[in-house]
């Protein structure tokens, strides 16, 4: 089974990297392969932060790559204050959260509009390879993560939202208009709220996302 594990910042995915023993591929410099095809038939792309980043690299990757399952790993901040910190989540649906128009205070969503679609799902799950089943969340796409008391009230107004990222719906819909089986996978690095670095536990989202990975990859 030929597995591609997508993420933002190559940060999030070291410990899987190193553990994997990836080195980088002659086919391009954004893309890490094991030393040892016998460790495991996983490749990695890094494709930098944001929404455009991300559905740019897919778009130049997959179409001459095939894989049997792309899996986006990464952290992102929850609205959900029963969500713990460091817990790891299967995102079920993903919306761009920005994407529309503005009518004074009112947000028109693109598919009001009648200009498209914003709210995207996987094209796959995870219970359709292993029997690893983690808690299941929605989340939105931003290009500004929230930190403002009055823009967090907003958006969880419109979206009820459980996670936000600033790649997730870029991915599923880079991988359902190529038409490639993909999951997303989240893991919780703080709460959104106004920004304090001090409550962030990202060294522990990132650990708890590569033990994660890494019992995935064994059981794919």
């Amino acid at each position: 089974m030929r597995i591609l594990i997508v993420a933002a910042t190559q940060g999030e995915v070291q410990p899987m990297m190193d553990a994997l023993g990836m080195q980088k591929s002659d086919e391009a410099d954004n893309l890490f392969v094991p030393r040892h095809i016998s460790v495991a038939n996983c490749s990695v792309l890094i494709t930098g932060a944001g929404m455009v980043p991300t559905a740019f690299a897919l778009g130049k990757h997959l179409p001459h790559n095939v894989y049997n399952l792309v899996i986006n790993l990464g952290v992102g901040g929850a609205f959900d204050r029963s969500f713990p910190l460091g817990e790891v989540y299967e995102i079920t649906k993903d919306t761009f959260a920005e994407l529309g128009a503005e009518d004074d205070t009112r947000f028109i969503s693109i598919e009001r509009l009648g200009l498209g679609a914003g709210i995207f799902n996987p094209t796959s799950n995870l219970s359709h390879f292993t029997a690893i089943n983690p808690p299941k969340a929605t989340a939105i796409t931003v290009n500004t993560v929230h930190g403002n008391d009055a823009s967090i009230a907003g958006i969880v107004s419109r979206f009820n939202p459980q996670i936000e990222s600033m790649e997730g719906a870029a991915f599923f819909y880079a991988c359902r208009e190529l038409k490639v089986p993909c999951v997303q996978i989240r893991a919780v690095s703080n709460y959104v709220e106004k920004r304090n670095r001090d409550n962030w536990q990202i060294g522990l989202a990132v650990k708890n996302l590569n033990t994660f990975a890494l019992d995935l990859i064994k059981e794919l």
